[in-house]
Parts: structure tokens; sequence; C-alpha cells
């Protein structure tokens, strides 16, 4: 990529979801005329909140629903007033013989439900040992993702060579069976590498293992005190009052990237700049330069969004508000995610997913009625439903009664009459409505966070791992090589790129 001369002045950026915010306030902070650009009538793309439900007062996180790689540096360098909750539950995986509860901290209670799975402390002790040297790995990368990208060799020189050659080198689905015993332990470790991510857990490509990288790198996953919502509308808050231009509903469709500056156009008018920051999917950026179409991604998850009238009483007898306060594991052991895996592969749909409670952590979300009576939320994240697989209003509906049938085989009572509200995101749907390319939450696989041996960047761009075949055009969103989740991370990292070519 070749530099950019003279020093850019101002910036437009295409597609408002909460990365391309986070870029428009540094950016607009550092003095230069930045303009967004949405074809929605709000921001935020995937980090908002809806009243899904007209007739009940509850704001639903719709699409995205967690935080984890958000750094903390992030959040006090922007000014966020937000507040991340964490949840006393990691996770609880019903089972024949009652149910596996990992605490956020772990205690005597995750030890004795180990202990109650496999009959000793074998494999507690297995697992506790797996993430110490997991964590080794998330210590090593978490500091540089602020950062240019570091060399592969920075990063692999603080790691113990048996967790890199585990999470790196080899298929994730090697380690697992190698370092437990147990088939349930080794799936509810492999679903970190799934979400979100149509792949077999022995996939040679390796794009579970980064999937999974990307899940364990920033801490523990916190729920958004009033919702998702409330983080797109802190960011657009403060890009707001940093000087940035935000203009919604509309829809860009063409960009014109020459030696002196950018332009896009869309809806009868055009936006002129130095440099254009792109926060839709590469696949989208190409249509918009006129560029070859690169494959188009597939995105591989079924969101359903649950409001009940109360909790519902599990078959194992364990306590609800426990069970259900961290991740839910419904059919993920090692051997059903495989086989989900092969199903889908085959074009069927499978049922092995997992089911998130937010309002045992926060329950402001809902309205004062609603609170009073107990109600809760739950949402579903099914894995291995590539987008190929629900191609209608169908194929959707079969996958949910599919899920419905697998979660209600752990509960002691039918879970119909506790439904308030439910509707369903495909893959499809998440592109028709958010416009994401192939309903891909990611914006496509995932990368490295880190420079690749005989990698030698040579711009800006290039250094922060930002940079596009367009020396004028540079990615702000999921597709950058620190993309996905809810990080804010890739806004921050392009934001910076320009701000080098500035300084």
């Amino acid at each position: 990529m070749t530099s950019v001369s003279p020093v850019p002045r101002s910036v437009v950026v295409v597609g408002g979801g909460h990365n391309a915010l986070v870029a428009a306030t540094y950016l607009a902070r550092a003095g230069l005329e930045v303009v967004v650009l949405e074809q929605l009538d709000h921001v935020g793309g995937a980090a908002v909140s809806a009243r899904a439900f007209p007739e009940h007062d509850a704001h639903l996180s719709r699409f995205s629903y967690l935080v984890s790689l958000m750094p903390p540096a992030l959040i006090d360098d922007l000014g966020l007033r937000l507040e991340l909750r964490d949840r006393a539950v990691a996770s609880y995986t019903p089972h024949p013989g009652g149910g596996l509860l990992v605490e956020t901290d772990e205690g005597p209670a995750t030890a004795r439900s180990f202990r109650d799975l496999t009959g000793d402390d074998t494999e507690h002790a297995a697992w506790r040992q797996f993430y110490r040297e997991v964590q080794t790995l998330a210590d090593a990368v978490a500091p540089t993702l602020l950062s240019p990208l570091p060399h592969v060799a920075d990063v692999r020189d603080r790691v113990e060579m048996p967790i890199w050659t585990d999470l790196v080198e080899e298929p994730l689905g090697t380690a697992l069976r190698r370092r437990f015993r147990d088939d349930l332990v080794r799936g509810i470790v492999g679903t970190d590498a799934l979400i979100g991510t149509f792949a077999s857990l022995d996939d040679a490509g390796l794009t579970q293992n980064r999937c999974f990288l990307y899940h364990v790198a920033g801490g523990p996953w916190r729920v958004p005190v009033g919702g998702m919502g409330v983080v797109t509308g802190e960011l657009e808050r403060v890009a707001r009052e940093a000087g940035a231009t935000i203009v919604t509903g509309v829809r860009v469709d063409q960009v014109e990237a020459g030696d002196d500056g950018v332009t896009a156009s869309g809806d009868g008018r055009s936006w002129s700049a130095d440099l254009l920051l792109s926060g839709v999917a590469p696949h989208t950026l190409a249509a918009l330069l006129g560029d070859p179409l690169p494959p188009k991604p597939s995105g591989s998850q079924l969101k359903v969004n649950l409001l009940l009238s109360r909790l519902p009483r599990l078959a194992s007898g364990d306590d609800p508000e426990v069970a259900f306060a961290g991740t839910f594991h419904v059919d993920e052991s090692f051997s059903a995610l495989e086989a989900a895996h092969a199903e889908a592969l085959a074009g069927r749909l499978p049922a092995s997913g997992e089911l998130y409670c937010h309002t045992l952590t926060d329950r402001s979300i809902l309205g004062p009625r609603l609170d009073a009576d107990g109600a809760h939320t739950l949402t579903y994240f099914g894995l291995h439903t590539p987008t190929e697989n629900l191609p209608d209003a169908a194929s959707t509906q079969e996958a949910v009664d599919r899920f419905m049938s697998a979660f209600q085989a752990h509960l002691a009572e039918p879970l119909a009459p506790l439904v308030l509200g439910l509707e369903a995101k495909s893959p499809a749907d998440i592109e028709a409505a958010i416009g994401m390319p192939g309903g891909h939450i990611f914006h496509g696989d995932l990368s490295w966070p880190w420079l690749e041996e005989g990698e030698r960047p040579a711009s800006p761009a290039e250094r922060w791992g930002v940079a596009t075949s367009r020396p004028r055009v540079l990615v702000c969103g999921s597709g950058a090589r620190r993309g996905g989740a809810v990080s804010g991370i890739a806004g921050h990292n392009a934001a910076h790129a320009v701000l080098d070519f500035v300084g």
C-alpha cells in the first residue's frame, strides 16, 4: 500500500456501527472533519436494543448481547458512561445425572459439580490447568489489541509452547481430546470456538481456533446494564460531542477512491473527503468500489429472543436462577457439536446452542409491570445453522421448533405456557435487518491478531491491520484484522492509523 499525501484533514465513514462511532470520535477529537453515513434511521449496527414485542415493555439486545473484548482503557479514553456487570455463573450444562455448574470465580460448588459428573477430581484439575495456560496466551494478546499489530514471534515468545501448539498450530479438537476425557467437558470448552463460526473442531484451517482465541482474550463476558443499546447510545453521544456529523437514512451505493481523495455517493447525494473508513463488510465494500466480489460470507447462527413470565423449572431440580445466570448449554457435548456440524453439512438443521438470561444480572431492560411480575428474557444462540440451510421463514421455524424441543427435554414443565413473546433471527434475517452479507456477525472469518512470519507492513494502515487495496480506504469494522464482537477495537485502530498519517 502506498502512502497517502497530503496530510488528510477530512474523513467520511460508511456505516454507522459501533466501531464507526469509535473511529469518528477519535478523529473528530483530533480536529478532522468527520461525516458518518448510515443507511438505517439509527446508528449502532448490531449493537442495539429494541422493544421486540410491542405489547410488552421489554427492551432486548436484539442481535449482539454481551461485551467481552472492549478494553477498559478504551471505555475510559472515550469517556463512556457504561456499567458492565460480571455474571456470577460462567456456565451450566444439564446432563442425565444433573448439571455441570461452572462459577465465574470457581469455588467448592464447581469442584463438587465436576466430581458429580466424572466421579473424581481429575477432570476439574485438567480444566483448571487448561485455562491457566489459556490465560497466558490471553495475557500476551490483550495488551496488543490497541497498538499496531505485533509480530507473531513477539506473542509466541510470551507463551508456553504446549498451549501455543494447542490453540495456534493444531486443530482445537486435538487438544480437547488429549486434555479431557469427558465428552461433555470437551464440548463446553469447544463451544467458544464455534460462536458464529461454521467449522468442525477438527478443521485444519483453524477457523475455530481463531474464534476461540477472540472469545478468551478479552476476559469474562459482561452484561451491559440497560442493554446493548446503551453502549451505542454512549458511543453516539461522545461522537457528536466530539464534533462528528452523523447522517442516517442514506444508503451509499458507490465509492470512488482516487489519488487525491474519495467520494461516497447515495440517494442522489455525495460526500467527498481525503480518506474513507469502511464500517461495512469487505464484501459490501468491494461492491461499492466496483471491485471483483470476494466469496459472500455465510453466517452460522440462529438467534431466538424469548420473553418469559418466569424462568422454567429444570428436570435436574437445580435452581433456575443459578442455572440460567451464566451460559446454559443445550446439547453441546463434543460429540453432539461434531454431529451437528455433520448434519448441517448435509443440509439438515441441528439443535445445539446456548441460552443467555440478561435479566438475572440486569432487570433494568424490563418495564415496572414485567419486573414486578418476575418476568425474564432468554436469548438462544444456535450453532451450525449456515445461511444456506435457513433460506426462508419455513426453515427458520423448523430450526426454532428443533431448539424448543431440545430445550424442553431439560425442563420439568412445559415451556410454551411461559412464553410471552418469541422472535427468531436467521442469518438471512440479520442480513436484511442490518446489512451484514450472509448474516455473518464477524463480516467473515476471523484473523489471527498479529503479523505472520514474513509480513512487512509498509503503511500505517497495514501496521494497524486496517488496510485495503486502496490507499485512501481503510477498514474500521469487523472485517479488520482485529474485528469481531462488540469491542470498538477495529474503530480505534482505524482512527489511529489515520492519525499516524496526520502525525
